[in-house]
């Protein structure tokens, strides 16, 4: 009695794009998180954020991207599934450019810490908080018992006038004393008056309400 052997067959696995399609959203959403919440980033050692996070994840990004470029060549063999991790890139590319993510983040954050922050100028004004740091004469460190409304290290930098106190509330310190805040102005004063700025006036100044403006020198 012959025995009947049939060839044994391999079904070919077909390809999956599922790795490099999470690889893109998990890189997307890091890319997006840095670039709208750098500024909160400020209590970070900022050549650590400069000089390796920033460089890092844009290397990164646009790496994936340009290879993400290369499965677009295996749609018509395996389907448009593989065009996902480039749309994914493809959006996330039009968000950074055309999407105003800091400005929405410095939004949330001016409202968030309001009222805490009405409350520590109130303070300053009554003259229960006064500058605290030997070494500089501008400066208040509200410490822990404070909430975190200052960036690097919950400090504030105050400037009394003749018509009231500048109180600047800080998101971020970089390098070479480059800073950006929220500063409070005495009523109807001009926040170019802040000491800060008697060399050089504000690279930026944004009236985000009475008496408040976001600035950077």
């Amino acid at each position: 009695m012959t025995k009947m052997t049939t060839p044994a067959t391999t079904a070919e696995a077909r390809p999956s794009v599922r790795a490099a399609l999470i690889a893109a959203l998990v890189i997307s959403a890091v890319t997006l998180g840095i670039a709208t919440f750098e500024l909160a980033m400020a209590d970070w050692p900022s050549g650590f954020v400069l000089l390796v996070l920033v460089p890092l994840t844009a290397l990164t990004f646009i790496g994936c991207g340009l290879w993400s470029m290369t499965l677009l060549l295996r749609i018509r063999s395996h389907g448009l599934k593989f065009a996902g991790p480039f749309l994914v890139y493809a959006l996330t590319l039009a968000a950074l450019v055309y999407a105003p993510l800091q400005e929405i983040a410095l939004q949330r954050n001016f409202a968030w810490h309001r009222a805490s922050r009405e409350r520590i100028v109130a303070r300053v004004e009554a003259g229960e908080l006064k500058p605290n740091i030997a070494t500089n004469e501008n400066l208040i460190a509200l410490g822990n018992g404070e909430a975190n409304v200052s960036a690097g290290g919950n400090d504030i930098v105050v400037d009394q006038a003749e018509n009231g106190s500048y109180v600047l509330f800080l998101t971020s310190r970089g390098l070479k004393h480059t800073f950006t805040g929220f500063l409070h102005v005495p009523a109807g004063a001009d926040p170019k008056d802040f000491f800060e700025f008697d060399d050089k006036p504000p690279s930026r100044l944004v009236r985000y309400d009475k008496d408040w403006y976001f600035v950077a020198n």
